[in-house]
């Protein structure tokens, strides 16, 4: 792991498990709260092992806005991934506008990044932290 890597902070941003609509046909079959807290699981230790400082974010719909920007006046982030299950439902579109507008505002110099399910995130900030 080089210093370069060390140096590396990370936002993961995804929406609070128990607020997901399972019922949306948008959503993969067969997820459900604890799947997607086992798949964010995995993607904090697979960002930890790249040696980046990870931070979750959850978020409710409601105030998903309003948490992601106090969470980005707490540190300076080098890359934002916000979570697939935001971004893929058509009917979070507004939430996912939202959020993206909220970085773009808090965070102008972060890339942002995004995964296709929870595993994936830390390949998902690979991808823009040039690792």
């Amino acid at each position: 792991m080089s210093e370069s890597h060390s140096l590396k902070r990370v936002l993961f941003v995804g929406q609070e498990p128990e607020t997901v609509d399972f019922s949306d046909p948008a959503l993969p079959p067969g997820f459900d709260a604890a799947k997607i807290h086992a798949g964010i699981s995995a993607g904090m230790q697979q960002m930890a092992a790249h040696g980046w400082h990870a931070d979750l974010c959850l978020v409710h719909p409601d105030t998903a806005a309003t948490t992601l920007e106090r969470q980005l006046t707490i540190a300076p982030y080098d890359c934002v991934v916000i979570g697939g299950g935001i971004r893929i439902p058509p009917k979070s579109l507004l939430l996912f506008e939202a959020l993206i507008n909220t970085v773009h505002k808090c965070a102008p110099l972060a890339a942002i990044a995004f995964n296709t399910r929870p595993e994936d995130t830390a390949d998902a900030a690979a991808r823009w932290l040039k690792i």
